[in-house]
């Protein structure tokens, strides 16, 4: 199952377009009321990757096999979501499933499509859910946390972890700030913070839906959530919703004709899958044949055992070595021989740290 990201925002802002865009289909309901989402759509969408396309051309591959990431069309959150207002319970309960938050902001003006809160204003819009996020989170802590010391003053050392790490996560949401400025001490207490689930200890890209001319450009509003989002330690990338849904319509061979004709090189659903993608900290490997080019996701981080894993979990466990020659290489010297040949493919142990790019074979047991 591919790493989710929930797509969340304000009723109205153009979640479920900008989704249905993403996975190419109509599976969300768009219209112009809120709560038109109530279940959340679940979609998987191919990361794209040129790399990918030149090592199949290189190996002669049959087939192509892009890697995906998951993106969940959340309902619309109102303010009092953490009070269970509108669907705020089952707003919460969806985004808490998610690895990573594309917060979509309404940065259009239409006097034709509501907004719920009356104007336009995408940094208020942003801090009314973070808000709604960390009201929640400081409730749960406030009851968890308590709970926790006094396990830890009685010897648990699990509670002692807990205790330290969501503690200062505590401290951070009761001074007004998120849990993801928490500052985990060792891997315990990273692991420990992430097993909390904590709403707004998720990592959020800050999407600004804009009107077709200001596509290419943005607009005042998009500029203010780009200053907001780098004041906070987050993205944003400058989509225009509708264009995004017409030119998921259209014809592969039409695509690049239309977007150069509004001034745009590429469309604004790569620039928000390869930034949620870097958003978790993911990197890219492939493994190329005649049969198959396929692109693989793995932390960075990750070692050679890991990434064999993600192939087949039996991999892992038997796991003996990696050649692994890299991109660069691999092209330069047109493919596997050339590298070979050249000196240029590695044998690699349990030990490696995958790098982003490696072209990786993985030698396991039976």
């Amino acid at each position: 199952m591919p790493i989710r990201c929930g797509i969340v925002g304000l009723p109205n802002v153009g979640k479920s377009t900008l989704f249905n865009a993403l996975t190419q289909t109509a599976a969300a309901q768009a219209a112009n009321y809120p709560f038109c989402t109530i279940e959340p759509n679940v979609g998987n969408v191919a990361v794209p990757d040129p790399r990918l396309q030149e090592l199949a051309r290189i190996a002669t591959s049959q087939k192509i096999i892009e890697t995906q990431l998951g993106f969940t069309d959340i309902a619309g959150l109102v303010r009092g979501a953490s009070s269970g207002e509108g669907l705020g319970n089952q707003f919460l309960a969806n985004i808490r499933e998610t690895d990573a938050i594309v917060h979509v902001l309404r940065c259009f003006e239409d006097d034709d499509v509501t907004h719920v809160e009356g104007k336009v204003d995408p940094v208020a819009d942003a801090e009314t859910v973070e808000t709604e996020l960390m009201l929640a989170d400081l409730e749960s802590l406030e009851k968890r946390v308590p709970a926790l010391v006094k396990k830890a003053t009685q010897g648990d050392k699990d509670a002692k972890v807990q205790a330290a790490v969501l503690g200062q996560a505590l401290e951070l949401l009761r001074a007004g700030k998120p849990a993801r400025m928490t500052e985990p001490r060792d891997e315990e207490e990273a692991r420990a913070l992430k097993l909390a689930q904590l709403l707004t200890a998720k990592p959020v890209l800050y999407v600004c839906n804009v009107e077709e001319a200001s596509a290419a450009t943005g607009n005042a509003h998009s500029e203010a959530v780009a200053r907001m989002a780098a004041s906070v330690g987050a993205g944003s990338v400058i989509v225009s919703a509708a264009i995004e849904a017409e030119v998921a319509m259209m014809e592969p061979g039409d695509r690049a004709e239309y977007l150069e004709s509004l001034g745009l090189h590429e469309t604004g659903l790569a620039r928000v899958v390869r930034a949620a993608y870097s958003l978790l900290g993911l990197l890219t490997f492939f493994t190329v044949g005649p049969k198959e080019a396929r692109a693989w996701t793995v932390t960075v981080g990750s070692k050679a055992p890991q990434a064999a894993g993600e192939i087949h979990g039996d991999f892992e466990k038997k796991f003996i070595r990696a050649e692994t020659i890299a991109y660069d290489d691999y092209v330069r010297l047109n493919g596997e021989s050339g590298a070979r040949e050249a000196g240029r493919l590695r044998s690699e142990g349990k030990d490696y740290v995958v790098h982003d790019g490696d072209v990786m074979h993985i030698l396991h047991g039976a």
